[in-house]
């Protein structure tokens, strides 16, 4: 069983930055791939980022490619999202994710955060 805690979402001018942190309850955290979604009212909940357990592959959506940067820090059991230059369209619940593989599909990863929400403005 994993356990994952999100935080860091909140209020940013479009231009801006967040990073969103995701905190893994296991002392397996080694074993898994992380992957950040998100879900935007009426949208279906998207893959924005992925990690596999190594930490040395990272996968991003065509969207957020070159501003947002997926890491891992497996002595914190932590894995982050750094999102820079965000706009209004980012708009969404950001939610962590965890499975055996990066899969680009919601439905096939077993684990979820609460998720964090994050707000653009103009």
């Amino acid at each position: 069983q994993v356990q994952l805690v999100e935080s860091g979402g909140g209020l940013v001018q479009a231009g801006g930055s967040l990073r969103l942190s995701c905190a893994a309850s296991t002392r397996t955290f080694s074993n898994y791939a992380l992957g950040w979604f998100r879900q935007a009212p009426g949208k279906e909940r998207e893959f924005v980022a992925g990690v596999n357990w190594s930490g040395d592959s990272t996968y991003y959506t065509e969207s957020v490619k070159g501003r947002f940067t997926i890491s891992r820090d497996k002595a914190k059991n932590t894995v982050y999202l750094q999102m820079n230059s965000l706009k209004l369209e980012d708009t969404a619940v950001y939610y962590c994710a965890a499975d055996a593989v990066v899969r680009r599909d919601s439905q096939r990863w077993d684990y979820w955060g609460q998720g964090t929400q994050v707000t653009v403005s103009s």
